[in-house]
């Protein structure tokens, strides 16, 4: 707590007591109001004298010699990080998550954004940095309600929240799907070997299917089993996410990996308008012949017209520059697998740019560079499948903002470190999916805050800098009162605090 002096309508000063401690300026008792200086600085001396009267908040008192002040340090009870609770329990009531009871799923979702560990490392930190008597048990057992309970209401909150910000209405979204693995050996019904997408082939994984809307806000998520074909997740998902909010109609973005003409029927069927990234140079032989004499400059896009669809085709010479420096790129590794010998034709396949290998004779593996050429044509080409009403400009720029989805599972995964998942029983690992769901909602919102206050912070330097902050919890003995002071030594510390008002 501390004194403050308000210069009302009148012109008089009032003398008010402030506290801040739940991170907002709260008026707990005006001491009186005057226009004469010296009954001004009486009212302050008064307003000081309740404070220590009444406890809580102090100023420190550093105006005396050694033995006093090692007194004092001989009485810090403890020194807590607080800074990560400051800046982030407003964004995370903001949003609506409050109305979850209890106090864990915030502790867990800050500390996911802060310290991501295990939550056997979370108990411990919460033990001794928070000194909450809590039991391991008690946080999975409440993990066992979040799955049961809470799920489909945390998703709903963050929908609502991002419809709010998105100006009330939601009809546009995207979906893609990533892999989290496992560092065990056993498989069960869930956790299962596949395609890995970060190159844990050996490790039994899970498929994460994330649905987000315009600028990256998450929506809806659901979790399958390893090996199942990545195509077929996204629709569950999305019909799931549309029945339960009542959306007449959604136009849905997403990667040609997930796309099958199987899938592309069953979106129409189903009445989505979507727009998908084609495989140009998997489509019908005619089709690619109009394609490639379309002689398109930079800048330039075409329309092909399909059944129930249209393909547009772009081409930029940016990216044709940037198509060449990666087959290159890939060309150079593969003359390097061949001359270590670690290529074998178990590597003769269509992934990738394993595409140029050929066999030559029994055992020979070489490089096909005239296969190599022929990709050439397609350098700085590409194509978009869609029904949407939308313009063409319109359907190029949605499709560009798929990098935020991709943004999302790199957040998730590098900062929020959602992989490796220790856990074993399903309604664990929905729960730990949960919670870094909430958690990468939560910093979403911290970044759009910042760009709201025009701030020259990313949400990593702004959680950085939080996490530098402390309270300072003095007992004096005389008395037995606590004296708390959160710690703001540094200019940026200051200047976040101010930002965001603890």
């Amino acid at each position: 707590m501390f004194v403050r002096k308000k210069k009302n309508r009148s012109g008089a000063i009032s003398i008010q007591v402030i506290d801040k401690s739940s991170g907002r300026y709260k008026v707990i008792k005006t001491i009186g109001s005057s226009n004469d200086e010296s009954e001004i600085a009486t009212l302050v001396l008064r307003g000081k004298e309740w404070i220590k009267s009444h406890g809580g908040q102090m100023e420190f008192d550093f105006n005396i010699d050694q033995d006093q002040t090692e007194q004092v340090l001989d009485n810090i009870e403890h020194i807590i990080p607080v800074g990560t609770d400051l800046l982030l329990t407003p964004i995370f009531n903001s949003i609506g998550f409050n109305c979850i009871p209890g106090s864990l799923l915030r502790q867990l979702s800050i500390l996911r954004i802060s310290h991501p560990v295990s939550k056997l490392k979370s108990y411990e930190y919460i033990r001794r940095y928070h000194h909450y008597d809590i039991s391991l048990w008690q946080i999975y057992r409440y993990m066992d309600k979040l799955h049961k309970e809470y799920k489909e209401e945390i998703q709903t909150i963050s929908y609502l929240h991002t419809q709010k910000i998105l100006g009330g209405k939601i009809q546009i979204v995207f979906y893609d799907v990533t892999t989290l693995y496992f560092e065990i050996d056993n498989m069960d019904d869930l956790r299962k070997t596949g395609f890995s997408k970060e190159g844990r082939h050996q490790n039994p994984q899970i498929l994460l299917g994330l649905l987000v809307s315009l600028d990256g806000y998450p929506l809806a998520y659901d979790i399958f089993e390893g090996n199942k074909y990545e195509g077929h997740t996204m629709l569950p998902v999305i019909e799931s996410f549309k029945q339960k909010y009542g959306i007449k109609k959604l136009v849905v973005v997403a990667d040609s990996g997930l796309m099958s003409a199987d899938n592309v029927s069953e979106l129409i069927d189903k009445g989505y308008e979507f727009i998908l990234g084609a495989r140009i140079k998997s489509e019908s032989k005619d089709i690619k012949q109009k394609i490639l004499s379309l002689k398109l400059g930079n800048g330039q896009i075409a329309v092909i017209p399909k059944e129930d669809s249209r393909l547009i085709v772009s081409y930029s010479s940016s990216r044709a520059k940037k198509d060449l420096s990666n087959r290159l790129r890939g060309l150079q590794k593969l003359e390097k697998g061949i001359r270590s010998g670690r290529l074998t034709k178990s590597n003769i396949n269509n992934r990738g740019y394993n595409k140029y290998l050929k066999m030559e004779g029994e055992v020979a593996i070489s490089i096909d560079k005239e296969k190599f050429e022929q990709d050439i044509c397609w350098d700085g080409l590409k194509g978009y499948l869609t029904n949407s009403s939308l313009s063409n400009d319109q359907i190029i720029d949605n499709y560009k903002q798929l990098w935020h989805i991709e943004k999302a599972f790199r957040i998730n995964k590098n900062d929020l470190k959602i992989r490796p998942v220790f856990h074993r029983m399903r309604r664990r690992i929905e729960a730990h999916i949960c919670i870094s769901f909430v958690a990468y909602k939560m910093y979403k919102e911290l970044e759009r805050q910042l760009k709201e206050k025009q701030a020259p912070l990313s949400p990593e330097k702004a959680i950085e800098i939080a996490e530098s902050i402390y309270e300072l919890n003095v007992k004096i003995p005389a008395t037995g009162r606590t004296i708390k002071r959160v710690l703001l030594l540094s200019e940026e510390q200051k200047a976040l605090a101010k930002m965001f008002g603890f």
